[in-house]
């Protein structure tokens, strides 16, 4: 392998709703492979705080609204400002706002606060990051955004989470097409249905029919998704860029027919 590893030692990570679910599993995955970390979080600081306190490299732990883009730029400056230049950034913070809704009945609040939150801050986030100077004399960076098999498997009352999922996978095929020159790869990743504490209990019918239909069986282990990204940011995956990469045990290749 020439010496290659999946090794992130020296580099500065921004993962945007590192604070619980995912975020947290991406953030603490980064941090083991040797990179420091900016915790960003919008009201849930006492889940920041607790997750910085378990790094094990430099880290620092950001308030931002994403739905308002300059909160958004003030969360980059204060990360460089913390860390240096930005190496890796992860766009995983999301909403489904207020959940299902049927398409007739999307509101127009609804469809705006998912997209600033889905697209627009991950767009704004991009634009900065690809605007350090300092990249251009490290050779680049990787950006990795946080997709859903959504984004291409619309769900019914999902129609405008699913749309913002599709327009962020373009955004990463747009960015990695417009910044490879730069030595900048941007990838996504598009994961299926992940293992939570309590999904079972809450929603044994869901549950039941993933498993059903997954030809692996289970629910996808959010560790089996920080593990993609680490691979996705270091210097394993030297040669991939504008791909989306689905992590659903399986499920999209099912016939759906």
């Amino acid at each position: 392998m020439g010496g290659i590893t999946l090794s992130l030692d020296g580099c500065n990570a921004l993962v945007t709703g590192a604070s619980s679910g995912l975020g947290t599993f991406l953030a603490e995955a980064l941090d083991a492979a040797g990179a420091s970390v900016a915790v960003h979080y919008h009201d849930n600081k006492r889940g920041a705080d607790e997750l910085s306190s378990r790094l094990l490299h430099s880290s620092v732990v950001i308030q931002a609204n994403l739905h308002d883009l300059e909160d958004v730029t003030l969360l980059f400056n204060k990360a460089v400002e913390a860390l240096g230049p930005i190496d890796i950034l992860v766009n995983c913070a999301a909403t489904q706002s207020q959940g299902i809704s049927d398409l007739p009945n999307i509101s127009e609040g609804l469809w705006s606060s998912t997209m600033t939150t889905n697209v627009d801050a991950p767009m704004r986030l991009t634009q900065l990051f690809s605007a350090q100077e300092a990249l251009g004399k490290k050779g680049g960076g990787s950006i990795i955004n946080i997709s859903s098999i959504e984004g291409s498997r619309p769900a019914p009352g999902h129609s405008h989470y699913a749309t913002s999922k599709a327009a962020l996978e373009m955004l990463t095929k747009a960015s990695a097409l417009e910044f490879g020159p730069r030595g900048i790869r941007v990838n996504a990743i598009a994961p299926g249905l992940i293992n939570r504490a309590g999904i079972e209990e809450g929603w044994p019918e869901g549950v039941a029919a993933w498993k059903a239909a997954a030809p692996l069986g289970r629910l996808v282990d959010p560790k089996d998704i920080a593990n993609t990204c680490v691979f996705l940011a270091s210097p394993m995956s030297a040669s991939i860029s504008g791909t989306v990469l689905t992590v659903d045990c399986g499920l999209s290749i099912k016939p759906g027919w």
